[in-house]
């Protein structure tokens, strides 16, 4: 009995360190070279912006939904017309979500620490490649 309470405990403490970890990247969201501006629609017509991880891979560009929360991933399902800046420069692109062998390869291409994984609980990992419009 005493082994499962530590157990639980311990679990509870990794799940408030992972709701804190994430919980301040959303509030702060750092930006730097490396991230864009993403601006997505949702059902009712209003605007979100969201800082995210710009990735490349085969020439192309990427974005992807590396957290639990991901509103703004949905939100490119239901409207995938986006706004991206990146650079100072503001540009229209379609969101194309990406399965398969090409999510594997942007997978392999954009891969995350293990440290970075264990800080955001292992979530399921989504891309969304930008076309320009």
């Amino acid at each position: 009995m005493k082994a499962a309470k530590i157990i639980a405990i311990a679990l509870v403490i990794y799940v408030g360190i992972v709701i804190a970890f994430e919980s301040l990247l959303g509030y702060f969201q750092p930006a730097n070279q490396s991230t864009l501006v993403i601006t997505t629609t949702d059902e009712d017509g209003a605007s979100h912006d969201r800082v995210v991880a710009r990735l490349r891979s085969n020439g192309q560009l990427y974005v992807a939904a590396n957290h639990w929360p991901r509103a703004w991933f949905r939100q490119t399902s239901t409207n995938p017309a986006v706004e991206i800046e990146m650079d100072g420069i503001r540009s229209s692109y379609t969101a194309v979500p990406v399965a398969g062998e090409e999510h594997d390869r942007v997978d392999d291409d954009n891969s995350l620490g293990f440290v970075f994984r264990v800080l955001t609980g292992f979530p399921p990992r989504y891309f969304v490649r930008l076309e320009p419009r």
